[in-house]
């Protein structure tokens, strides 16, 4: 594969709401471009960027993919990234990676949450954008009304680089809005049009549309807009130069149209890239001693790349995905890991196409490539020069939402699972796991139940380690709801020689506040003081078996108020045994009940979707404590839940929102469970011990 020099060199990432075309798109660029010679159906699994076995099985993009394609002497690295929310993730290092994100609209659809939150995503990190009304060819395909809601939604700047000819089963051909020149498309997918005349039935809304284009390139340009003023003429090739300013600017976002599938529209939108879309530019870093200093995209300059994503593979090991910002990374070199501290050999190079590596000595600045085997570099890491210390700032990866407990389903499950999740985790950044405590289960969680379910079913497949999956048990208490006084119980036990002899009285009292407090009003000396603390530690570990379902017991003091010892049988032993049996039968006559943690609630939802989530939140049991009003539209409502209640509320909201909702939670206290919901928690407990019990 041909080197290119940085001018010649573009990084586009693909971003939109779910099956607008960005995969198709790839595909149809690459065919248009001869890096393929026949076009791939996402149907039949055979494109290039939907390369995984996860992504063919389903249909849609999972990962971000990459697919460079060489048009008029330019490299154009095209980024296909997933277009659902549980794979943020991705688009999340495919927007850090690209110079510019083209967002696709579906014609028939419009503006989606997709959209929006592509837009939203290319904003935070300042990236210049452009936009693609796809699908011109489907039914109720509507051009007009697609780009007035793009325009709506997001400003004025958005404005028409070409229109269409026709819509649905007529979309015919497609007209150069700045040129006034149209063209029409042959029968074939090849890309082939011919000049023509623009249809008088569109000419009066071309020449409208082309007085919104020059007058948003005029107001990026202060001697274009005086020109503009006084009515003098500006020539197309002024009005061009004007164009690729005030893209990269980020004042002027294009709109393109055409369709993916039959290859409409999109060797203009190669011209365009080429002639148009901006190139890599200077970046910010920190050097060694954490001062920001601005880093020019030069092949002598110093080495600095960030890796944007790391494959797992169970035979050649990492595959970590770089792009260069400064210098040029070498095949057969040593780099160094500022993240880690570490310096690593990096031995062959690659450019990647879909699941294709195409083996190179050099990636050059400005360019996108992988290396294999890299031993602790990270999704996020910076390689450098050794000696010369670069910090890029890193990807900002969205939090979880959702958790699942894995069981493995096997001892060899058991045995493999700890270190098949952890190369899993590599690969998603997204993805986290952790230990609980209390309930000894392994949490998994992602950003949501597809993402979670897709990466496990990915770690079997990769790892060969198949776990069953469950929502998280929830952190239930135990405790006591009245007094008890006097609880006898006497352990003796004689075998033969020394026997056991513990005896204890009881009293346990509920609590208002804190956890458990052991006190002891012992007189006499008929429990020794040396017994004492064994009566206590007796007592604790009772408390952590439970007494209804097996959940930790909380709030309530114990005294210890008498009993009596032998002077040769008794022992520390004994006086445990009898303190955790006298627990047990007070606890039980105490009127236990079971306590349910709730969760502080910070929903933050559109005020269209205010009425449905609080209807929502009702029938989850949650009680709103107020709602706070924000600036642009949104509406943040605060409320207390059970935590038992929405350990699915991330699926819930995306449904109820259309994704538009989020949401946080955090620990608030804990309170009694309903009367009717005891037997059933009560009963699923003691299930799911049994059901895990011999692994």
């Amino acid at each position: 594969m041909n080197t290119f020099p940085v001018d010649k060199i573009r990084n586009v990432g693909l971003f939109s709401h779910g099956s607008a075309g960005k995969t198709s798109m790839t595909e149809a660029l690459l065919y248009l471009s001869h890096a393929i010679n026949r076009l791939g159906r996402i149907e039949d699994g055979t494109t290039v960027s939907d390369w995984d076995p996860d992504e063919i099985k389903r249909g849609i993009s999972i990962s971000a993919s990459l697919a460079p394609v060489e048009w008029k002497e330019t490299k154009i690295n095209i980024i296909d990234s997933p277009g659902y929310a549980d794979f943020l993730g991705e688009v999340k290092g495919a927007m850090r990676t690209c110079d510019i994100a083209l967002i696709l609209l579906d014609a028939s659809a419009g503006v989606e949450v997709g959209t929006e939150q592509a837009w939203k995503a290319a904003d935070e990190v300042g990236r210049v954008r452009a936009m693609f009304i796809n699908k011109m060819d489907r039914e109720n395909a509507n051009f007009n009304t697609t780009f007035s809601a793009a325009r709506e939604t997001f400003g004025s700047s958005v404005v028409p680089m070409f229109v269409p000819i026709g819509a649905e089963k007529n979309f015919s051909g497609i007209v150069d809005v700045l040129a006034r020149k149209a063209y029409l498309f042959g029968d074939g997918k090849d890309g082939a049009i011919s000049e023509s005349d623009i249809p008088s039935d569109i000419a009066a809304t071309v020449e409208e549309l082309r007085t919104q284009l020059v007058e948003s390139i005029c107001e990026s340009d202060e001697e274009l807009m005086m020109r503009y003023l006084e009515d003098e003429e500006i020539g197309v090739d002024e009005l061009q130069v004007g164009l690729r300013a005030a893209m990269a600017s980020g004042q002027l976002v294009p709109v393109f149209a055409g369709s993916a599938t039959l290859c409409r529209g999109l060797t203009q939108l190669l011209d365009a890239m080429v002639n148009y879309f901006p190139g890599p530019s200077s970046t910010k870093a920190k050097d060694g001693s954490g001062k920001e200093i601005t880093l020019e995209p030069k092949a002598n300059g110093p080495l600095a790349a960030l890796v944007f994503k790391t494959v797992a593979d169970p035979y050649v090991g990492k595959l970590s995905y770089f792009r260069v910002f400064s210098g040029t990374m070498k095949s057969d070199s040593h780099v160094f890991d500022t993240q880690q501290g570490h310096e690593e050999r990096i031995g062959q190079l690659y450019v990647v196409r879909g699941k294709e590596q195409i083996a190179v000595p050099e990636i050059p600045v400005g360019d996108i490539g992988a290396v294999a085997k890299l031993q602790t570099v990270a999704t996020g890491d910076t390689l450098c020069d050794p000696g010369k210390s670069l910090t890029l700032d890193g990807i900002a990866f969205p939090m979880p939402a959702f958790a699942a407990a894995v069981y493995p389903k096997t001892k060899g499950d058991l045995d493999k699972m700890g270190s098949a999740i952890q190369r899993l985790l590599e690969e998603d950044p997204t993805l986290h796991i952790r230990r609980d405590e209390e309930t000894g289960e392994t949490l998994v969680s992602g950003l949501g139940e597809s993402h979670v379910q897709i990466g496990l079913e990915r770690m079997a497949r990769k790892f060969g380690v198949n776990v069953d999956t469950g929502l998280p048990t929830v952190a239930y208490r135990e405790t006591i709801s009245q007094p008890v006084k006097g609880v006898e119980y006497k352990h003796k036990k004689q075998t033969g020689g020394h026997g056991q002899y513990g005896h204890v009285f009881l009293d346990l009292d509920p609590l208002e506040e804190g956890d458990f407090e052991f006190t002891e009003k012992v007189v006499g000396g008929v429990v020794p003081k040396g017994y004492i603390p064994a009566v206590e530690k007796g007592v604790r570990e009772a408390l952590d078996e439970g007494i209804l379902a097996g959940f930790p017991v909380t709030k309530l003091r114990v005294t210890l108020t008498d009993g009596s010892y032998h002077t040769v049988d008794s022992s520390e032993m004994a006086f445990k045994i009898a303190a955790s049996q006298a627990f047990k039968k007070g606890a039980a006559a105490a009127k236990p009940i079971i306590l349910e943690p709730i969760m502080h609630l910070k929903v933050t939802v559109p005020e269209a979707y205010m009425g449905d989530v609080m209807s929502d939140l009702n029938g989850k049991r949650a009680q709103v404590q107020g709602m706070i009003p924000g600036d642009d539209g949104m509406t943040t409502i605060e409320a207390i839940a059970p935590a038992a209640e929405i350990q699915r509320y991330a699926t819930d909201l995306r449904s109820i929102t259309q994704g538009r909702g989020s949401f946080t939670t955090s620990f608030s206290h804990y309170q009694p469970v309903p009367a009717h919901l005891t037997d059933t928690i009560i009963a699923s407990a003691k299930a799911k011990a049994e059901a895990h019990a011999g692994v």
